[in-house]
């Protein structure tokens, strides 16, 4: 096994998913709360799309990063709902969001670079950038800064080998997003290090709550040309299994993560992509219906965890997670959040993802992406886990 491929671990979310699809498969009634998935289906208009597109004979090769109607929808995509100007020259799409990020460490990313990444972080940041050869740089954010990066700690951690930061708003795993205030803040920081590029995982972009005003660091002119901005079809649509990701940025970067494209995966499927063309340019009417469903199993999942004794958690501002904190249960029974986790699987039949997988230790992520009856089922057996140990 090469070197590079054993500096990276197997992706935790995966592992618990897995782990209860098998507990499931054995017979155990297991309630899943671990994979980033919408419970929601993929609409009917991009079903259909995606039919006529078999039917029409479009089941070939298309180019390497998108075909070009595809493409044309994700620039009208950035103008409408961001206000940002992009050429065709400038996207990629890929097999989805994972992809993008992954191409664009692996293009840009030498021995030796600095990646600078916000903790609690998306899991595969920093194996991505171990992959590549690179330092992930992690930076571990406070609760009381809503897991969020400050101007001074990023002023702190960049040095001349910093070659990127990765910004996710709304974040996975905590929900948190950072408000047009924030990111300027951080943008004053960014423009006087122009070593720097930023690299925007924008992916819950759409599923945001109460009076949450999603903005993207790319907006910010100055930055524009330095930001890479990563978004896909997956959550907002609901079409995690199309594999579907886009991203926007500078030309040479784009044209380099085309190049490796060409030599791994070549064109994102071509049915897939005739959905996602329809998933942009269609109705949008659901969305916000499926974000207002989200929030009420968000406020009823928040208000139960911080009834219980041992518990607390934050409100987040969008996605469909929440970071509970669980710190005041670990001491002589359970010394570790993953011991948590392991025991919360073992005994209650609940799957999380213990915080120190993203980062941060003493915290375990919820995915409140499932229904109300099940989310009840798994709070009331997490009450009494959380019981059993005091």
């Amino acid at each position: 096994i090469s070197d590079s491929l054993k500096r990276i671990k197997p992706s935790p979310t995966i592992a618990v998913t897995q782990k209860a699809r098998e507990l499931r498969a054995a017979g155990k009634d297991v309630i899943s709360l671990g994979a980033g998935e919408p419970d929601f289906d993929t609409p009917d208009n991009i079903k259909e799309a995606a039919i006529k597109a078999i039917k029409d004979g479009e089941t070939k090769y298309t180019a390497v990063d998108g075909t070009s109607d595809l493409k044309k929808a994700i620039v009208d995509k950035f103008k409408r709902e961001n206000n940002l100007d992009y050429s065709v020259e400038q996207i990629s799409a890929g097999t989805g969001g994972k992809q993008i990020i992954f191409n664009a460490i692996l293009a840009t990313v030498n021995p030796g670079d600095e990646v600078i990444i916000p903790a609690p972080y998306w899991v595969s940041y920093p194996d991505i950038v171990l992959l590549a050869g690179g330092t992930p740089k992690i930076v571990k954010c406070s609760e009381r800064n809503n897991f969020k990066i400050t101007p001074d700690e990023l002023k702190k951690n960049i040095t001349k080998k910093t070659k990127w930061i990765i910004i996710n708003s709304p974040s996975n795993p905590t929900g948190s997003g950072y408000t047009r205030k924030e990111l300027e803040a951080l943008g004053e920081v960014l423009k006087k290090n122009k070593n720097v590029f930023i690299l925007s995982d924008d992916i819950y972009e759409h599923i945001t709550y109460d009076d949450f005003k999603f903005f993207t660091i790319a907006q910010i002119k100055e930055l524009k040309d330095r930001t890479l901005t990563m978004n896909g079809v997956s959550k907002s649509y609901a079409m995690t299994g199309w594999r579907i990701g886009y991203g926007a940025g500078p030309k040479d970067i784009i044209k380099a993560m085309a190049k490796l494209q060409s030599q791994s995966t070549t064109n994102p499927s071509s049915i897939s992509q005739a959905a996602a063309v329809e998933a942009l340019n269609g109705t949008q009417d659901f969305i916000k219906t499926r974000a207002k469903s989200f929030k009420e199993r968000r406020d009823f999942v928040v208000k139960y965890l911080n009834s219980i004794n041992g518990l607390s958690c934050l409100k987040p501002n969008g996605a469909f997670y929440v970071f509970p904190n669980c710190k005041k249960l670990l001491g002589t029974k359970l010394k570790t959040d993953k011991e948590f986790v392991e025991k919360l699987l073992e005994e209650a039949l609940v799957a999380v993802v213990q915080g120190s997988a993203f980062g941060l230790d003493g915290y375990f992520r919820i995915s409140y992406a499932t229904s109300m009856d099940n989310l009840k089922k798994a709070l009331e057996r997490i009450k009494s886990f959380c019981e059993s140990l005091s």
